[in-house]
């Protein structure tokens, strides 16, 4: 027997983007009442909204798209790197990375965990303002030893909180996604999945034309 773990956050109404656009999610909804219900709704929203992958189209201009990334490029096996003591506003590092992925296979999926996302996901600024982030030191480590998808619960890049960031400042992404891996964002409940060997993991994401980034449900496959 099995069991799907999901990794993914809830979004609505009140779920704001990352600060470097600041948008609020909008649903419109459409109602037909008779002898049944119906209902069709719309939603405008940014694609970088809660759990969301991202694509190379994110930092270069022409570079792919969600409709051009299969599918086995954001599932497989995964393992956890576990930074959950860290706390607001921490590093994670070239020495944390390495220490726990010293058996790195080509081809891994690696999902770092801080907790983040479980305890302040849609308390706004403080989510994205007091987040840990990520040394792009450390995700070019991963990238060169063979991950081909790196996923956090939290807000990775620390430089897209700021107002005034510029395209170049975003190194985090540019190490992944130009290195022809995967950057999969705002994952949840990564305590639930083991501590130590590999899991199934699936993100499956929506095949748009010319996006940079889309929204995805993460989610992992354990056995009972």
């Amino acid at each position: 027997m099995s069991r799907i773990v999901d990794l993914s956050v809830t979004i609505g109404e009140q779920t704001l983007s990352p600060p470097s656009v600041d948008q609020r999610l909008e649903m419109t909804t459409h109602t037909k009442e008779g002898k049944s219900h119906w209902q069709g709704s719309g939603v405008n929203m940014l694609l970088h909204t809660g759990s969301h992958v991202d694509f190379e189209r994110h930092t270069v201009k022409g570079g792919e798209t969600a409709a051009d990334v299969s599918l086995d490029r954001v599932c497989g096996e995964a393992f956890v790197i576990d930074l959950s003591d860290g706390g607001p506003n921490f590093e994670i590092s070239l020495s944390d990375v390495r220490e726990q992925a010293q058996d790195l296979r080509e081809g891994d999926i690696v999902l770092i965990r801080t907790d983040w996302t479980d305890q302040q996901w849609g308390n706004y600024p403080t989510y994205y303002e007091d987040s840990p982030y990520c040394d792009p030191e450390a995700a070019q480590w991963l990238v060169d030893n063979g991950a081909k998808a790196i996923g956090f619960d939290c807000f990775a890049e620390y430089p897209a909180r700021l107002p005034d960031f510029e395209p170049e400042d975003f190194q985090l992404h540019k190490v992944i996604l130009e290195n022809d891996a995967i950057l999969m964002q705002h994952l949840t409940n990564l305590s639930a999945l083991p501590r130590e060997g590999r899991v199934e993991f699936y993100g499956p994401f929506i095949k748009m034309a010319e996006a940079e980034g889309t929204p995805a449900r993460f989610f992992a496959v354990l056995d009972s």
